[in-house]
């Protein structure tokens, strides 16, 4: 997979952007296991990538229900037996 930022929120610690072979959105944020920092995709629809870019109350909400594991079903790559906790 390769991910191409497009849309970078420094304050908040996420980013947007495709993936660039299926051409999937996506939102991410750094996590930690202990053992390694990386970064979580979550897939987001076309609509939701457009709406993220211009509303952050509505992409923090995203966010913060994945920082809380609330939506791990939507992640891109699903994570080994240390999942690591968001940063």
């Amino acid at each position: 997979m390769k991910f191409s930022r497009i849309h970078v929120n420094r304050e908040e610690m996420f980013s947007l952007g495709v993936e660039e072979t299926s051409g999937q959105f996506y939102l991410s944020f750094p996590v930690s296991s202990g053992l390694a920092d990386y970064e979580e995709y979550y897939a987001i629809d076309a609509h939701m990538f457009e709406r993220f870019q211009h509303n952050l109350a509505s992409a923090l909400e995203f966010v913060n229900r994945c920082r809380r594991q609330e939506l791990d079903e939507l992640l891109m790559q699903k994570p080994g037996w240390n999942k690591g906790t968001a940063i």
